[in-house]
């Protein structure tokens, strides 16, 4: 099944083949600044990751939740910048897919896109939300 996309408030937002919505589309949605530090921001928020880890200890029996301890002290420090990639490899995190390269991009189960549109836009979360 080839990304499949839907349109949110004039937006186009690409959602993959797991029906995970595109976070790159939604932060370009965003003028505050470019999307992947935008995501990077969102990611390396104490309460954005208290809810990755509230959601996978819901949604993935395989989630390592001692290494989302040692992963979440480390990437609230000012000196790191965490990896999505690097997250999931570590937790077996299944909520958050990060893809490099030129058809890339960060995508999320629809619960994850939502908080982070919450983060970026409580606006835009309404109008996303009326597309679900």
């Amino acid at each position: 099944m080839a990304k499949q996309k839907i349109i949110v408030d004039g937006t186009d937002i690409r959602v993959d083949a797991k029906g995970y919505i595109s976070l790159t589309d939604l932060a370009k949605r965003s003028a505050r600044s470019e999307p992947k530090f935008l995501i990077r921001s969102w990611f390396k928020n104490k309460n954005t990751l208290e809810f990755l880890e509230a959601w996978e200890e819901q949604h993935n029996d395989n989630f390592k939740v001692a290494q989302m301890l040692t992963f979440k002290n480390e990437a609230t420090k000012n000196s790191t910048d965490p990896s999505l990639i690097e997250y999931a490899k570590l937790t077996n995190a299944i909520g958050l897919l990060a893809k490099a390269g030129r058809y890339g991009g960060t995508y999320a189960h629809s619960d994850i896109a939502l908080n982070f549109c919450y983060w970026v836009s409580p606006k835009f979360q309404v109008y996303l939300l009326k597309e679900f």
